[in-house]
């Protein structure tokens, strides 16, 4: 399913990155995280991560040469950044390099950096002024 933006686009955004990006990219984190021992890891995670690189090139072609996905930034860039950041270790996000990019400039947004320390503090017991 191609990734298709219509005219709420921030509903649009938010559908595509909750319904169409993130669920492969889940089955890779599962797939990594939890079947890394198994017998058959090293042959199931290459379709895994062909199916990942497909949505992202999708992603890829639709942000373009943008900085966001609406033309300014909006809520539906910060839910796609955080679903692409569970990527971040593995490298592939930046074989997209604008991809990369728009998770950067996401990250550097003083209301997302406070947002995720203040979500941070909530597992690691501290204040996010600690």
């Amino acid at each position: 399913m191609p990734l298709v933006f219509e005219t709420n686009i921030f509903v649009s955004i938010q559908f595509a990155a909750l319904n169409t990006v993130e669920p492969p990219i889940l089955e890779h984190e599962t797939a990594r995280l939890l079947e890394g021992d198994r017998t058959w890891y090293e042959e199931r995670l290459p379709p895994v991560e062909d199916r990942v690189r497909d949505r992202l090139d999708q992603l890829s072609g639709r942000l373009g040469d943008a900085d966001w996905l609406d033309g300014a930034f909006s809520a539906g860039d910060l839910m796609m950044v955080s679903v692409l950041l569970r990527l971040k270790s593995s490298g592939i996000p930046d074989e997209c390099p604008n991809l990369a990019a728009h998770v950067a400039r996401g990250e550097a947004r003083p209301a997302y950096k406070r947002a995720f320390d203040a979500q941070l503090a909530v597992y690691t017991g501290k204040s996010p002024t600690d």
